[in-house]
């Protein structure tokens, strides 16, 4: 494959590119006022599940980081970060195991509807992904600290200067699973918000 690459180019079951989730604190319309988180932030000790049906987003850019854990754990991530987003069918799921009860799941869905989850400044640390996915104007082997299509490397995060780094125009992503460690945007709008705590353990996928 060539470090560089223009035009559409279709990946099956890309494992490494990240279509934005939607973070607890999502639920309750938190709208950042800078636009992007203002600093890094520690992690908790879990994961959480996101799928969507389709993933419309512009300014796209992913590169490697260090995510610090709360107690001091470093997590090796990709951060996927993308300018603006449109997300069709998203659901994002969370089982905590609780001392003495077992386990108990938060799922959220939204954009169901005619309406789409719309996102702004959005920036994913994450692991895992499959989905079907489509870059137009895609360059691939930028190095991190040099990209322009996307909305740049998030204030706080742990780079190595001059690593590899990839970013298109706009991307788009369909049956999306992945797992993630945390989200940041700028603002999230969630049309249609639908929550629901459970007993037991009721995964997005």
């Amino acid at each position: 494959m060539e470090s560089v690459a223009r035009g559409g180019t279709r990946w099956k079951r890309f494992a490494v590119v990240m279509v934005p989730s939607v973070a607890a604190t999502a639920a309750i319309g938190v709208a950042l006022s800078q636009g992007v988180l203002a600093a890094s932030f520690s992690v908790s000790g879990q994961q959480f599940k996101v799928t969507a049906k389709q993933l419309d987003g512009e300014g796209f850019v992913q590169y490697g980081a260090m995510e610090a854990q709360h107690g001091g754990k470093n997590i090796p991530v990709a951060v996927s970060a993308f300018k603006s987003a449109k997300i069709k069918g998203l659901c994002q799921s969370v089982v905590v195991p609780v001392p003495l009860f077992g386990d108990v799941s938060l799922k959220l869905k939204a954009g169901d509807g005619d309406k789409p989850v719309e996102a702004k400044n959005l920036y994913i640390d994450l692991d895992q992904l499959d989905a079907d996915a489509v870059f137009r104007d895609i360059n691939i082997g930028v190095s991190a600290n040099d990209t322009t299509k996307g909305p740049g490397i998030k204030k706080g995060d742990r780079v190595v200067p001059g690593s590899f780094a990839q970013e298109a125009d706009s991307a788009t992503l369909t049956d999306v699973k992945q797992t993630a460690w945390a989200t940041s945007a700028g603002t999230f709008k969630l049309s249609g918000l639908s929550m629901s705590v459970a007993k037991g353990k009721h995964e997005c996928f």
